[in-house]
């Protein structure tokens, strides 16, 4: 894959940290995703899609937690590994630096992952959003790093309003077009290369 690097600082990979496809990203697993950065150390990377909810309700896979979730009550494609498995990402609710509710592991700042095999009413009350997620992405050893200094991702900050975002189709989109600069410009490309 060949992409043109924008004239952007490059910023580092860190959990908590959103990756925001480059626009000629064109694996389709991560065409025009937008992805938290849960893990990222000298082992690998794991994150989790963003802005890709399924059709799939909540409730038909885990009955628990139907009618528990943020926004859309449905399951979101996390990413293409272990895609026959969930995740649930949870938000404290202000204050972050107090005890953390049963069941919580914090990831970064105010986000963390959620046992699945708690109640899901105590779970749901004990936090202050939640969503679900079959599959997650994942890089190997350095293999982030590399894609992000080839241009294929840009490194962002994001925060509770990105990741429960209530219109999580138009994610991309709008986290490219708040950034400063030439990222700014990316966020409205043709998808026909040959025209931009």
């Amino acid at each position: 894959m060949t992409l043109e690097p924008l004239d952007v600082p490059l910023a580092i990979p860190l959990a908590g940290r959103l990756l925001v496809a480059a626009p000629a990203l064109s694996d389709p697993n991560f065409s025009r995703t937008v992805i938290l950065l849960l893990d990222h150390d000298e082992d690998g990377s794991l994150g989790i899609v963003l802005n890709r909810p399924s059709h799939v309700p909540v409730g038909v896979v885990l009955p628990p937690w139907d009618g528990l979730t943020t926004g859309t009550d449905v399951l979101f494609t996390g990413g293409p590994v272990a895609d026959d498995s969930a995740l649930a990402l949870g938000l404290l609710p202000g204050p972050f630096d107090g005890p953390e509710p049963e069941g919580f592991r914090r990831v970064a700042g105010p986000f963390g992952l959620v046992d699945l095999d708690l109640d899901p009413e105590n779970a749901r009350a004990a936090l202050g959003a939640i969503r679900i997620y079959a599959g997650y992405a994942g890089w190997g050893s350095g293999q982030l790093d590399d894609e992000v200094a080839e241009g294929a991702w840009y490194v962002i900050d994001g925060g509770p309003d990105d990741v429960f975002d209530h219109d999580p189709e138009g994610l991309w989109h709008r986290v490219l077009r708040r950034q400063q600069g030439d990222l700014a410009f990316v966020a409205t490309p043709s998808r026909d290369p040959s025209l931009n």
